[in-house]
């Protein structure tokens, strides 16, 4: 998604989770577990996907994208579509929307990956620092290699 930062893909993991059950260390049962209120979510806030469930093979995974923020307040921890996250993105600072996948045949449930979004993105550098009037103590204002820095107004006397 456009604007989205920080994002961590979980995909190395999931693998890892595969190989530990195919190996026969870990149970059907411990990897398919979905919760009703995940399988519900999946149903009626999430996306289905082309890519077939790892485990049963018989059902296409679906993407449910959960939201959690200090502004969202009451709302944090809701899965909402991924029509919904844009909108969401131009009126909250930051959020962080975490990816996952469900099958809904046997239960399979993994995350996917995680990522901010919001207004508050990364800049230019430019509005990070505080202000000056003069770039490296040099004392001539606008020295230096980068772009010239926006003067404080002073108050008039």
């Amino acid at each position: 998604m456009r604007g989205s930062r920080q994002v961590v893909d979980y995909s190395l993991q999931k693998r890892a989770v595969l190989r530990e059950l195919l190996a026969g260390r870990v149970g059907t049962y411990d990897v398919c577990d979905a919760s009703p209120y995940l399988k519900n979510a999946a149903r009626f806030h999430g996306e289905p996907t082309e890519e077939r469930c790892p485990i049963c093979r018989s059902e296409n995974l679906t993407h449910v994208h959960y939201i959690y923020g200090d502004e969202l307040k009451q709302s944090a921890g809701q899965a909402r579509t991924r029509a919904e996250l844009p909108a969401l993105a131009m009126t909250l600072r930051e959020f962080q929307v975490f990816v996952v996948e469900v099958c809904l045949g046997c239960d399979w449930n993994h995350l996917v990956e995680q990522y901010l979004l919001g207004r508050d993105g990364p800049t230019d550098g430019a509005e990070d620092g505080p202000e000056q009037d003069t770039v490296g103590g040099s004392g001539v204002p606008g020295a230096g290699t980068g772009p010239a820095p926006r003067r404080r107004r002073e108050a008039q006397r």
